[in-house]
């Protein structure tokens, strides 16, 4: 999420995230950047159902309704980024930083980590960076931050960009479309994942499905397979089986920018949650 003023749509390519992130790209009118935005791509709109959530087809696949080839104009301005990072550990930081170093290793060559300073490539308080990259607290704090400091750019939930009026940028997918953050091109990421036995997914950043969109992530829930207290127990159980049920998933997640589990995957959480009593 962005603070430029323009009311263009800002698209960027996982070499140029990193770039920025990585403190090697320090204009917003970077060669890099003019490029992601004044290009050729096609837009993938899903099929939807009446919730707005994703259909899906018999492998668990969203459901393409049309495809709309589209070009981009934007110029972008002569200002310095200010690039503000989660200060804090956090799974967003290690889920970011995991994407960047799968999706973009020449440029962000470090590992993920959950505390961003431990994976960024460079120098941090180096003397180009100072003031320019700065940390804050916590999703909210990043946000915050960002909303009162134009030109910046940070990393955090959708909503977190409309309780402080930012802008989200589109991300270029590796089929080289420009693609939104919303809960049916997130389903489209991630249903090419892989899940294992204990239903940890492991997300193929290089999938070529045209709208996916590569910044997807999962939420876990943590549970005992034995309670000693019964009564526990039920409640953890009923707990896990509503956000799994339509209700939570479809009526009530996707308003919030999560995205539907379905298909397989959801029949593997589903069985994970039997095992709790």
């Amino acid at each position: 999420m962005h603070n430029l003023p323009s009311r263009n749509t800002l698209s960027l390519s996982a070499s140029t995230i990193a770039g920025i992130f990585g403190g090697t790209i320090t204009r917003w009118n970077d060669p890099a950047i003019i490029k992601d935005n004044n290009r050729a791509y096609d837009k993938i709109i899903y099929k939807k159902d009446k919730n707005g959530n994703p259909v899906l087809d018999s492998k668990g696949n969203p459901v393409v309704a049309t495809k709309l080839s589209t070009t981009t104009r934007y110029t972008l301005p002569d200002k310095p980024i200010k690039v503000i990072y989660r200060s804090d550990s956090s799974g967003t930081s290690e889920n970011f930083t995991n994407y960047l170093n799968k999706s973009a290793p020449t440029v962000w060559t470090k590992a993920k980590a959950s505390v961003f300073t431990s994976s960024f490539p460079g120098e941090i308080n180096a003397p180009a960076n100072l003031g320019r990259i700065v940390g804050a607290s916590s999703s909210t704090g990043v946000s915050q931050l960002a909303g009162k400091t134009p030109y910046s750019i940070t990393y955090a939930e959708v909503n977190y960009a409309t309780a402080n009026k930012l802008k989200v940028a589109n991300v270029i997918n590796p089929a080289g479309n420009a693609v939104e953050p919303n809960s049916v091109n997130t389903s489209a990421f991630l249903s090419d994942a892989a899940m294992d036995a204990n239903g940890i997914m492991t997300f193929n950043y290089a999938t070529t499905e045209a709208g996916a969109y590569p910044l997807g992530i999962v939420s876990y829930l943590l549970a005992d397979t034995s309670y000693a207290d019964k009564t526990k127990a039920a409640a953890v159980k009923a707990l896990a089986t509503y956000l799994l049920s339509p209700t939570c998933a479809k009526d009530k997640g996707a308003a919030l920018g999560f995205s539907v589990i379905d298909g397989g995957f959801l029949k593997k959480a589903q069985s994970l949650v039997a095992k709790i009593g």
